[in-house]
This record gives C-alpha cells, sequence and structure tokens, in this order.
C-alpha cells in the first residue's frame, strides 16, 4: 500500500517551494494533495526530461494519459507505468512511482486526481510537438493554463472534497498561472539553453513581469478569499515566494537566497527557525 511517508521523502528531495505546506495538512486531505502534486510532478519530469527526444516525450506522455483514465478500484501500482517497459533507466524515480502517487489519494478524490493529470498528460504532449511554440499572449494564456491553471481548478476541487471550502474558479486558474508565469521568468535563460522561449514574440522582461503580477492579483484575491483553515495555510507560502521572486528579479537578481525565503516563510508558520521543516527551504 502506498505509504504517505515515502511520498514525503521523496516530495522533500524534490520541492523547495511544496513541502512545507503538504507536510502540515491534515491527514486525508495531506495524502490527497501530495498524491496530485506528485502525478503532475511525475509527467513533468517527462516533458522536461534532457535527453528524451520529443517523439519519446508523446509516446509516453500519452501512454500515461491512457493508463490514468483505465485506473479503476483494483488497479494496481504496475497498471499505472504499462508501456514504461524499457525505459526504467532513463526516467526519474517521480516518474516510475506514479503509480503510488496515483493510488495514494482516499478512494473518494483519486478518481479526480487521475482525470487532471490525464488531460494534463495530453496537454504536455501537445506542447512538446509543438516545440513549446509561444508567438502570442493567447498561446502564452493556452500554456500557463495547461500546465498550471488547471491544477488550480483541481485544488479547488480538494477543498471542496475536504471540507466544503468553494473558491472563485477563475481566481483559481489565476493563482495556478500566476505561480507558472515566475517559474517562467525565473527559468528564462535556462530555456532559452535548451532552445525553447515561453516569451510571447516581442515581448520582454518587464512585459512577463506584468503578466505574471496581473496573475498573481488574481492569485491574491483567490487566496484572501479562503476561510482560515489547511486551504489557506496551503496556498499562502508559494503565492508570497511568487511575489518576492518577481520582485528580485525586477531588481536584477536571479533568484531568492536561502535567508530570503526563510525571511517570508517563518513568519508565515509562525515556527523557528530551528524548526527542522525549515532545512529544504
Amino acid at each position: 500500500m502506498p505509504s504517505i511517508k515515502s511520498a514525503l521523502d521523496l516530495l522533500k528531495e524534490t520541492s523547495r517551494t511544496f513541502f512545507i505546506p503538504i507536510s502540515l495538512l491534515p491527514n486525508r486531505l495531506q495524502e490527497a494533495v501530495a498524491s496530485a502534486y506528485l502525478c503532475m510532478r511525475a509527467i513533468d519530469q517527462i516533458e522536461d526530461h534532457p535527453t528524451l527526444d520529443s517523439d519519446t516525450k508523446v509516446k509516453l506522455l500519452r501512454q500515461l494519459s491512457l493508463n490514468l483514465q483505465a485506473g479503476t478500484e483494483a488497479s494496481e501500482v504496475d497498471d499505472f507505468i504499462a508501456g514504461f517497459d524499457g525505459y526504467e533507466h532513463q526516467l526519474e524515480e517521480v516518474t516510475l512511482r506514479i503509480g503510488e502517487w496515483a493510488l495514494l489519494a482516499p478512494d473518494t478524490i483519486a478518481p479526480r486526481i487521475w482525470d487532471a493529470t490525464a488531460a494534463m498528460a495530453d496537454r504536455m504532449a501537445y506542447w512538446v510537438e509543438q516545440n513549446w511554440t509561444i508567438k502570442t499572449e493567447a498561446d502564452l494564456d493556452r500554456y500557463t493554463f495547461s500546465v498550471a491553471g488547471a491544477v488550480g481548478l483541481m485544488l479547488s476541487d480538494l477543498w471542496a472534497w475536504y471540507d466544503g471550502t468553494e473558491t472563485s474558479r477563475m481566481e483559481a486558474i489565476g493563482f495556478g498561472r500566476g505561480l507558472q508565469s515566475v517559474n517562467i521568468l525565473r527559468n528564462h535563460l535556462e530555456d532559452s539553453d535548451r532552445g525553447v522561449d515561453f516569451f510571447p514574440d516581442g515581448w520582454t522582461a518587464d512585459d512577463m513581469q506584468r503578466y505574471a503580477r496581473r496573475n498573481l492579483k488574481m492569485a491574491d484575491a483567490y487566496t484572501q478569499a479562503l476561510p482560515q483553515g489547511p486551504a489557506l495555510l496551503f496556498c499562502r507560502i508559494p503565492l508570497a515566494l511568487a511575489h518576492a521572486t518577481v520582485d528580485a528579479l525586477a531588481q536584477g537578481r536571479e533568484k531568492l537566497s536561502r535567508a530570503d525565503v526563510m525571511a517570508i516563510v517563518t513568519p508565515l508558520l509562525g515556527i523557528g527557525k530551528s524548526n527542522g521543516l525549515m532545512t529544504k527551504v
């Protein structure tokens, strides 16, 4: 049976932003959110893989989507990686163990996570086929919805499933788009080195910063409307870090320092710097 401890252990090694808020969620919601995050991370690792060719990425993403669509109450861990034979030594652990993450969530919400991950895998396959070509702001909106705005929608469904919290779906999309556009800004040079440019034609960093801030404003409204509770606890950390990252980039800095991150996260959680949760920030 998939273990939340195993999921959190891997999460701690792979995510600087999401390990802390997920680790603090209550039981059941923690399992659901960890399941969703790691499933999404599993397909993201295929999309971003440095050595797989595009045709292979498309094949694996679409196969994974089909595997998730075939999920039932009787599914086993290995069912979710059917068709991955021969790629065991190329794919990362988080991808090869997607069956564990898919079965980690409570069965009353797991199919929603499978559906969201399957849809995202198909969308990622499309963008791989297009070589991530973004020419207009509408293209950028489509891409940021595909890989992040839809995640915001799924999170809203998780909050509603857990305790009935209702949220604005449009603002939930803005939450996802805002975080993703900050990632695009932060990784622009690295993406350019691998021949990918998520900036629409003619856009500068200032244009992308305006796009990010517009969506982060929606993310602010989304978060401010959440009641005190686990959803708010989860959302406030990545949002605060996203705002600070845009500010740092606008000032010409490459990224936030570890000290910057600790200064932001510590008061949000009301914990001391010596708390073990801070060690991976």
